[in-house]
């Protein structure tokens, strides 16, 4: 019997010529990244000092902080936490990235969505680097582990495969290959497992569309979700890859928890209703339903092919007066590229409040909702008080349906634009 990508990737982590599911093992990151948030990085760089002695990590290489929420910062407390982060960086010579973009887009833009590499945060959605067969994991507080240790300590997670099958029609996009995995798997099918992405259409779609999906990969109840690389994923990686290695891929005869084939050739547009990101609809159940805001951005959804939606809805169209539309794209990597490509001044000239990248907007710390208001948006929650209030609405969906409901003031089907 064969191994999963995944396996083979923690069986080098861990020194071990092989390992299987279910075996606990210690396993060395090739990159442990953070972002810094209050309560977060500077708790362990407090506890690092304090507790374990801990002056200047030993490898700084593999390390990478980001500063990509509170950006900009509104109080003297929000700053001086950035200063705290950059100070630790710089005493330990650990790379930062500062107002690059969101970091989890960031981390594939400089070299640690390395091919192979076994990468640990605390933010689950640095999934999204398994676009780039790259295996990395959210683990929460027990990140800290990797901040004290050179491995962590991880049971060797199950599989499950999901092959997806046909085109995408016209205003569906990867959002909503996404949640119609949720809706046909269940929120907690893939729970405490890799996600494992593969069949005729993931070779087919965008990178910029895989890591929408994989970056979602917790919201199936998944540690992480990975994609085997082919070349156009490898194009994309090694060249920027931060360290050497053999990228690897799951074998013909890999054990898998489950596998499920998914054909996506009648897929229609959909949106998630809240206050639940597991309550997945067909997007012409809630049109004509009046929205106040929509937010394009996020980990998930502000790149090239979310702000190329937008601009074919929006263009020469004008967001309706009342409806607020902020589109913030997911890095300023993109966001040069888009100004290049005509996209920015498109929408702006529709009416688009267009921000430089921040995880602000996802997070509800700016242009918040009061209560009664409803936003649609790409972000990655719709969550109760996620945009402000908790009595504010949060309908999930792709970028060209943030776009046309803008244009309406409502719930609207993209395709009409389109």
């Amino acid at each position: 019997m064969g191994y999963t990508i995944t396996e083979k990737i923690l069986a080098r982590a861990a020194g071990l010529p092989a390992v299987r599911a279910g075996q606990d093992i210690k396993a060395k990151p090739d990159f442990v990244l953070a972002y810094d948030f209050p309560g977060y990085t500077d708790v362990y760089f407090k506890t690092m000092k304090e507790d374990f002695g801990i002056e200047r990590v030993a490898e700084p290489e593999r390390f990478g902080i980001f500063i990509d929420h509170m950006v900009p910062t509104a109080t003297a407390k929000e700053e001086e936490l950035h200063i705290n982060t950059r100070n630790w960086c710089a005493e330990n010579d650990v790379p930062l990235f500062e107002r690059h973009g969101i970091g989890h887009q960031v981390a594939a833009e400089v070299g640690y969505a390395t091919p192979g590499a076994f990468v640990v945060h605390f933010d689950g959605h640095v999934s999204q680097l398994g676009t780039f067969g790259t295996l990395a994991i959210g683990l929460r507080r027990n990140v800290m582990e990797a901040f004290v240790s050179d491995t962590v300590s991880i049971r060797v997670p199950d599989t499950v495969r999901v092959n997806l099958r046909g085109s995408l029609r016209p205003g569906v996009m990867a959002r909503d290959v996404f949640h119609h995995l949720v809706r046909r798997l269940g929120p907690s099918s893939c729970r405490f497992q890799v996600l494992e992405l593969g069949g005729p259409s993931v070779a087919a779609m965008s990178t910029e569309g895989l890591q929408t999906i994989t970056g979602l990969a917790m919201f199936t109840g998944a540690l992480t979700a990975i994609v085997n690389p082919d070349p156009v994923r490898l194009d994309y990686a090694l060249p920027r890859a931060r360290k050497k290695l053999e990228p690897a891929s799951s074998d013909p005869d890999a054990h898998y928890s489950a596998v499920h084939d998914i054909d996506l050739s009648d897929l229609e547009p959909i949106v998630v209703v809240p206050p639940t990101p597991a309550d997945t609809r067909d997007l012409t159940e809630f049109l004509g339903l009046e929205i106040n805001a929509g937010y394009l951005g996020s980990c998930a959804s502000g790149r090239l092919e979310d702000l190329r939606a937008a601009a074919k809805v929006l263009e020469g169209r004008r967001v309706k007066t009342g409806v607020s539309l902020h589109i913030v794209p997911t890095s300023q990597e993109l966001m040069a590229a888009a100004a290049r490509e005509g996209l920015v001044s498109t929408l702006v000239e529709a009416g688009a409040f267009v921000s430089s990248p921040s995880c602000d907007y996802c997070f509800g710390r700016i242009a918040t909702m009061t209560a009664g208001q409803r936003a649609v948006s790409t972000g990655t929650l719709n969550v109760r008080g996620r945009m402000g209030s908790p009595d504010s609405e949060i309908y999930l969906c792709n970028a060209a349906v943030v776009a046309a409901s803008a244009i309406e003031g409502r719930i609207a089907d993209p395709r009409p634009y389109l």
